[in-house]
């Protein structure tokens, strides 16, 4: 169900518009989730967050029958509604303007920022083919969300082709690539809806479609096009040629993306008149190129100095570390010059689930008395859960799992691996399993850490934003604990749409109120860390022994007898497919 939620984050606002305020400078920061969006407005003299609200998607995530059909879905899938995003970028525009009081004419600029790898395609004016009757009930014309995996057998190929040609540009993502990504998700239109690849004009990021919504113009960024689309500064994207060996007849893809890639921060053009006088803005507000979410909190954590690790932690958790040395490492999701900031190398890792893991737990799994005693002390059944898993020792579940859930992110970069869980007995509680799952987790963070140090690059620090790093002490003690390291939670809430919305001061820059460089915003803007979370070393060293038989396991299940995982989903899509 479609909803919206406003929220004043400081004192009561009076009389905006005429009571003192039009010196003052705002900038917006939009920021498009999984399932909904949310906007906050920031005041550019303090730093605070003047308003803020959330915009829920009215079909949410697809991944079962597509809407006003009876069109199936493999499991596989997920799919989205690009009128959400439309209907979410007028709605919170509009709602932050007129909620807040503030003139138009002291709005500076919008920054925007979204999951990735989102794929929308257009035809020549720029309408998803969804939107048209004659493709509507083509699953493949509908936006493919991050999380749809129904592409990695075209991933496999694109990878092997790669190494077989010994392209270059592949050793950037650790010699792999994932289901996940752009071109992964066109070749899997191309080879099972020829039909909708042939009347695609362009294949885009939903990012840099909502840029487009607002300003008219075609662009993307370093950020989007380096990590999820091959693309490089020096080379460009892959060539012709690697793509005719892909497939026969797909040495076309490339001209079907956006071409004007721009430097994360640049100014992508002005809000167009048709979207002032729809959301009260004024028209020629500054717009920048879209952002990665987990990339785009970067500024408004102060993790950008020195290689310091960001963990951006929801649904999934988004690694992202910057350095002025490129290495091609093997395991990471890529390293892109100019990818977060300008002038770094900025390396993106990632866990395809964690926070959906323990919300799969709770909702399948968790007995009617979690509910029961939520409701009774009104609190979640999460923060029951997390009492009672809280209270157990390091290691007393004797369990221990694989954090694969959603497939593989870093190392193996593997949507095809699914979840473990070993060591149960007739003793094992919830609690047990849900502690398990949360180690799990932290196990697979240390994994990624411990490769990058193997590689060259070692984080000097270590904080974390996002959602699940408010929402639980315990995942945040145990990822500490396992890691050995403290970690530094920032006190901003928002830090996606924060950091778009820095993004946008930036690509405004000075000559229109905002700032002409990150650190200079950082420093202005963002405040200290609300938390700092200290490992317990007792605790870590048990940890480090259960952790080397997480690599045990991943390497048995994930390397030596993969086939054990790959067997089982094969059958279980034959399965599906009789049933369909």
């Amino acid at each position: 169900m479609k909803y919206k939620k406003r929220r004043t984050d400081q004192k009561t606002v009076r009389n905006k518009r005429n009571g003192g305020l039009m010196e003052k400078r705002y900038a917006i920061g939009l920021d498009y989730g999984t399932l909904s969006a949310r906007a906050v407005l920031v005041d550019l003299s303090t730093g605070e967050v003047i308003l803020s609200s959330v915009y829920g998607y009215q079909d949410a995530v697809i991944d079962e029958i597509l809407p006003d059909s009876d069109v199936r879905l493999p499991s596989d899938y997920a799919l989205q509604n690009p009128r959400d995003y439309r209907d979410a970028t007028v709605a919170l525009l509009k709602d932050i303007y007129q909620g807040s009081g503030v003139p138009a004419e002291n709005i500076i600029s919008i920054g925007i920022d979204f999951t990735a790898c989102t794929v929308v395609a257009v035809d020549e004016n720029i309408c998803p083919l969804c939107m048209l009757d004659a493709f509507a009930g083509n699953p493949h014309s509908w936006v493919k969300l991050w999380k749809h995996h129904g592409a990695q057998k075209e991933a496999d190929i694109i990878n092997n082709t790669a190494i077989a040609r010994n392209e270059r540009f592949i050793k950037r993502y650790g010699n792999t690539s994932s289901s996940e990504w752009m071109f992964a998700k066109i070749l899997e239109t191309y080879h099972k809806a020829p039909e909708v690849y042939r009347a695609t004009y362009k294949f885009m990021e939903a990012g840099n479609w909502v840029v487009w919504l607002l300003t008219g113009n075609l662009t993307s960024s370093t950020c989007m096009a380096g990590y999820k689309s091959f693309w490089s500064e020096e080379e460009g994207y892959p060539s012709n040629e690697f793509f005719e060996a892909v497939s026969p007849g797909f040495a076309d893809v490339t001209g079907k993306l956006i071409d004007n890639v721009c430097t994360v921060g640049t100014r992508a053009g002005g809000l167009t008149k048709t979207m002032a006088d729809l959301t009260g803005l004024k028209a020629g507000t500054s717009v920048a190129v879209s952002m990665i979410d987990a990339h785009s909190a970067v500024p408004a954590t102060n993790s950008g100095g020195g290689e310091s690790l960001l963990m951006s932690m929801g649904t999934s958790i988004c690694h992202i570390l910057l350095s002025k040395k490129e290495i091609l490492m093997d395991g990471i999701c890529g390293v892109v010059k100019d990818g977060v900031f300008p002038g770094y190398y900025g390396y993106e890792a990632g866990q395809a689930a964690v926070g959906d893991i323990y919300d799969w737990f709770i909702s399948y799994f968790a007995a009617g008395e979690f509910f029961e005693q939520a409701e009774t002390r009104n609190l979640s059944p999460f923060q029951i859960m997390d009492e009672k898993a809280g209270q157990l020792a390091v290691g007393e579940s004797g369990l221990m799992a694989l954090d694969w859930w959603n497939g593989n992110r870093s190392m193996l970069n593997n949507a095809n691996l699914s979840g473990l869980l070993v060591g149960m007995t007739l003793n094992t509680r919830q609690e047990d399993v849900y502690r398990a799952l949360i180690e799990s987790t932290a196990f697979g963070t240390r994994n990624i850490i411990e490769s990058m140090q193997a590689q060259g690059v070692n984080p000097e620090k270590i904080y974390a934003c996002g959602g699940l790093s408010r929402k639980s002490k315990l995942v945040m003690q145990i990822f500490a604990d396992v890691l050995g390291r403290e970690i530094t939670v920032t006190s901003i809430e928002q830090a996606t749409a924060y950091g778009a919305a820095i993004y946008g001061m930036v690509a405004a820059g000075r000559e229109r109120g905002g700032f002409d460089t990150f650190e200079e915003a950082s420093r202005t803007l963002c405040s200290s860390s609300s938390r700092v979370y200290v490992p317990n070393m007792a605790n870590h060293a048990i940890y480090t022994e259960l952790f080397r038989q997480y690599q045990l396991l991943t390497d048995l299940f994930g390397k030596e007898r993969k086939d054990v995982m790959l067997s089982l989903k094969r059958i279980r899509n034959q399965t599906e497919t009789k049933d369909a």
